[in-house]
């Protein structure tokens, strides 16, 4: 199954893409993003487009999903904190994504809500029927969100199906912020000490990794009977047992505040219909899943509160104040706490046998610059010099003590050797880092790689199967190329179209010609999405075509312009472009260089026999016609009219055929009046015991009649008419 996910990088996304691909299906995910940064390991390809794009259309039909699911209500790239500019954007995304996917009318579509929708107390639990009351503008834009997608199952027969995700709770990633209740005490909790809870309010919540299985589950249902399911435990639990069991996981020292205001408020989301119709197993129940998620937030405390942390009051503040003061502080009151038992111990070696000639302070100042380093070095270092001094100061003035050159020199040793060794513990230190962020950086490079790989892979799979599905290749290339040897001169530029799409795997693809310096005019095409551009085109004035092509290159719309096709090749005579060949469906994942080395083979390959074509057609116009004129003799004119017929049977092109009421007029006088009022690529011609014609190519009924009113300007009536032939 192919299972295109849209939203932002969420805990809910991230389950859903381990879910999926545990299970053997292909994910792709489109970000939402202009710029996504995120890298997903298991992702098999990522689009990176704003749900407002041209190119939504464009990546849903290059990816074809089975299902895609839009996250909805759990997407981060709303901020809803700016809720009245979110709506507008979460609408108009929405919006979009709903009609390009509606154009493919293949695949099931699941739009994610959440119990927001619901804001009133009900006593019974909630079920699917019951309308949604939305209060604030997340709750309106989610509730007008599951209005549209029921619009279009009702209206287009859209396989649309709605999710209400019921207060999901999960673990949450060190640092993040989440929004659903355990969270909100748990972090409550951490920040004073307490967690209010009012007594009269109760909900249900479930557990992500569930929420995940039984959305999973409904996806790969052959044949959902309802549009709209509930995805929640329907366990019921009140804010006061919640806060309980948050308690007995974060310890005793944590208080549970009754904070009991208003009337009662309940919602539960029922969940019969889904047990009914899948089963229904729930695997996290309160006990276990409330206790990983307060377990953890105790754990990783510090990853979830800040320093200056606001919500913690102003004890909190105090506190936190503290602690920083004293973690700056601690390395001195350490240093002058050891600093006690070195002076002591220094006072009684002075007069021993054994220990007279050990320096204890010495010692002392080496310990803290092992430690610590140059700075408590430092410190420790004039704290033994003014231990030193009063100790000398016993028996000697203090005058005298500073006059004595061994006091000097035993002072310079101390400092010396502390100081080189903290300086050696600061570089020892530095160096450690280094390597700590040498190692995180290669890390990351190891991840990088293993995603590169991971797309090598894909890639590898990829070419195995096109190798597979194109066996023989290159001899399918010259059998298929050189069918255009069979086809006369004047069918080879329809046919070229269709030998082209054959050979690129591209059903939409179109021929022009190039009848001057400046325009182009379309010849063939094997579509209606390959007229786009329209009959006649000025292909010197589109900038990044002509760019391409005049430098002998293959176009690519890399920038997914809509009205551009998606690659585009030009075949040269002498250095005269000739033709220009357009590709339109190409999907996104084939638009690589080697899609473009291969339209650039598969142009010289056919490039003789379309020379030769054009080159034969220009002939006709000179050397096959009327003595005198440049009307096309009856038997050239009968073999081009079969041509353009034949062509035009299977798709190929259009044409018109204009009986010229000319009769008794010289041909040679008919032709000269005429010859202003066609274009280069119309023909005249006799057919049917002389009777002159025009046909003209690239034109059917609707839009000739601008070219019948010029004919009847110059002076000769015409009528539309079909060559029997």
């Amino acid at each position: 199954m192919v299972v295109l996910l849209i939203g932002g990088g969420s805990a809910l996304m991230n389950a859903m893409i381990d879910k999926l691909n545990k299970n053997g299906h292909r994910v792709y995910l489109l970000t939402g993003q202009r710029e996504g940064r995120s890298s997903y390991r298991h992702v098999f390809e990522k689009y990176d487009f704003p749900y407002d794009s041209g190119s939504i259309k464009e990546v849903l039909e290059s990816v074809k999903p089975d299902v895609t699911v839009f996250t909805g209500a759990f997407d981060t790239n709303f901020d809803w904190a700016q809720a009245g500019q979110e709506t507008v954007r979460y609408t108009a995304g929405l919006m979009n994504i709903l009609s390009a996917f509606n154009i493919l009318k293949s695949g099931r579509f699941f739009y994610f809500s959440s119990q927001e929708v619901y804001r009133d107390s009900h006593i019974e639990n909630v079920t699917e029927g019951e309308a949604a009351f939305p209060s604030g503008f997340k709750a309106m834009a989610l509730s007008q969100g599951e209005e549209m997608c029921a619009n279009y199952r009702r209206v287009q027969g859209m396989e649309a199906f709605i999710l209400r995700f019921d207060h999901l709770y999960w673990v949450p990633e060190k640092g993040e912020e989440e929004n659903n209740p355990c969270y909100r005490m748990c972090l409550e909790a951490l920040k004073t000490g307490k967690i209010p809870a009012n007594s009269r309010r109760a909900f249900s919540m479930i557990y992500l990794n569930d929420a995940v299985e039984l959305a999973y589950q409904l996806m790969c249902a052959e044949a959902p009977k309802h549009a709209c399911y509930h995805i929640s435990s329907s366990e019921e639990i009140g804010e006061t047992e919640l806060a309980e069991k948050i308690r007995e996981e974060m310890g005793s020292d944590i208080e549970v505040v009754d904070n009991t205001v208003g009337m009662g408020n309940r919602l539960v989301l029922s969940n019969e219909r889904y047990e009914q119709e899948f089963g229904l197993q729930i695997f996290n129940h309160y006990d276990a899943g409330v206790k990983k998620v307060a377990s953890y937030m105790k754990r990783h405390s510090a990853a979830f509160l800040a320093e200056d942390d606001e919500g913690g009051g102003l004890a909190v503040k105090a506190w936190n104040s503290t602690r920083k003061i004293f973690r700056a502080v601690f390395p001195f009151l350490e240093n002058l706490v050891c600093f006690i038992p070195f002076f002591m111990l220094n006072n009684r070696a002075v007069d021993s046998r054994f220990f007279a000639r050990l320096d204890f302070y010495l010692l002392y100042v080496l310990l803290f610059a092992v430690v610590y380093g140059q700075q408590q070095a430092v410190f420790s270092g004039l704290l033994a010099v003014a231990g030193f001094c009063f100790r000398q100061m016993y028996d000697r003035s203090g005058f005298e003590v500073l006059l004595d050159y061994n006091t000097y020199v035993w002072m310079a040793q101390l400092f010396i050797v502390g100081l080189v060794v903290g300086y050696l513990h600061d570089r020892l230190r530095l160096v450690r880092n280094e390597s700590r962020a040498k190692v995180q950086y290669l890390n990351g490079q190891l991840k990088d790689i293993e995603d590169i790989n991971d797309s090598n892979v894909r890639m590898k799979h990829n070419f195995e199967s096109q190798v597979v599905n194109h066996k023989d290749s290159l001899g399918k290339i010259y059998e298929i190329s050189s069918s255009l040897e069979q086809y006369g001169p004047e069918e080879v530029l329809f046919y070229a179209a269709q030998v082209l799409s054959r050979l690129m795997d591209c059903e939409d693809v179109a021929v022009y010609t190039v009848a001057n310096g400046d325009y182009a005019r379309l010849f063939s095409a094997t579509s209606r999405d390959a007229r786009k551009l329209g009959n006649s085109i000025k292909y010197t004035d589109m900038e990044d075509i002509y760019g391409e092509l005049k430098e002998h290159r293959v176009y690519v719309n890399r920038n997914m312009a809509e009205k551009m096709p998606m690659m585009a090749g030009a075949v040269y005579s002498e250095e005269n472009m000739q033709l220009i060949l357009m590709l339109w469906g190409i999907p996104w994942e084939r638009m690589t260089l080697g899609e473009a080395n291969r339209l650039t083979i598969v142009g010289a390959l056919i490039q003789n026999a379309v020379v030769r074509a054009n080159r034969y057609l220009e002939a006709l116009k000179n050397r096959r016609y009327v003595q005198g004129t440049n009307v096309l003799d009856e038997e050239a004119f009968a073999q081009l009219v079969k041509a353009f017929s034949d062509a035009c049977g299977k798709g190929l092109t259009e044409y018109v055929l204009l009986e010229i009421l000319a009769e008794g007029e010289d041909y040679e006088k008919v032709a000269d009046t005429l010859g202003g009022a066609i274009r280069q690529t119309d023909y005249l011609g006799i057919l049917e015991g002389g009777k002159l014609y025009a046909l003209l190519s690239n034109t059917n009924r609707e839009n000739v009649g601008g070219i019948v009113e010029r004919f009847k300007s110059a002076g000769y009536d015409s009528r539309v008419e079909e060559a029997e032939l």
